[in-house]
């Protein structure tokens, strides 16, 4: 059997940083898809939380309205 050229070792090497870079991008990947997730539950969240405050302050709004006009009627 021949023994292995310097070559041989260098791909060899290279291959085996190659696969190691793969696997953290893979994991990279990975997390990013995690947090894309989880940006977009946070995103749903702020939108109902908007959703709701907005219904809250036109409801606020609307009773300040009810008795500026109260007001206005009896003077």
């Amino acid at each position: 059997m021949n023994a292995p050229t310097s070559a041989t070792q260098a791909k060899d090497r290279l291959y085996s940083q190659l696969a190691g870079s793969i696997n953290r991008m893979a994991r990279a990947v990975g997390r990013t898809a995690d947090l894309c997730e989880q940006l977009q539950y946070d995103l749903h969240a702020m939108q109902m939380f908007a959703g709701l405050d907005a219904a809250k302050f036109m409801t606020v709004v609307a009773q300040l309205n009810a008795e500026v006009d109260e007001q206005d009627a009896t003077k």
